[in-house]
């Protein structure tokens, strides 16, 4: 068994007065937010930071404070058990064009009601629901 640990962020924008989020759309099929795995020395949020810019292009995200949602899940990959852990943090940009890398076949930027139907994993909904959580007792 492998344990590893990623960092992620879910990236959002206000476009007239509505909250968008961005997610990506990976080659195995299913929709979630950015994220990868922690580099040894780093920080998570620097990791987060670093796998935004590198999977979407944006540099320009301010973290809200008072966020950090764990998620843990398990799957196979060459015959190995990965267990992994991730952590996320939420993130405010004002960019509005992404360029995916080549790890993601598509990006969608979506209210929240479209955002829940879209993501695909039951983790990331519960990750999506505290996000736009603490965004309604903060804005």
């Amino acid at each position: 068994m492998i344990k590893e640990t990623s960092a992620g962020v879910v990236i959002f924008r206000r476009e007239r007065k509505q909250t968008l989020f961005l997610l990506l759309h990976y080659p195995s099929g299913h929709w979630d937010f950015v994220k990868g795995k922690n580099e040894e020395g780093e920080s998570m949020q620097h990791t987060a930071t670093r796998e935004a810019e590198e999977e979407t292009g944006i540099s320009d995200i301010t973290f809200v404070s008072g966020f950090e949602e764990w998620i843990r899940y398990s799957f196979q990959h060459d015959n190995k058990t990965i267990n992994k852990k991730v952590v996320f943090f939420l993130g405010e940009t004002n960019t509005k064009d992404v360029a995916i890398s080549h790890e993601h076949l598509d990006y969608e930027w979506a209210d929240y009601q479209t955002a829940k139907k879209r993501v695909t994993f039951d983790n990331a909904k519960r990750v999506l629901d505290k996000s736009r959580a603490l965004l309604n007792k903060t804005l």
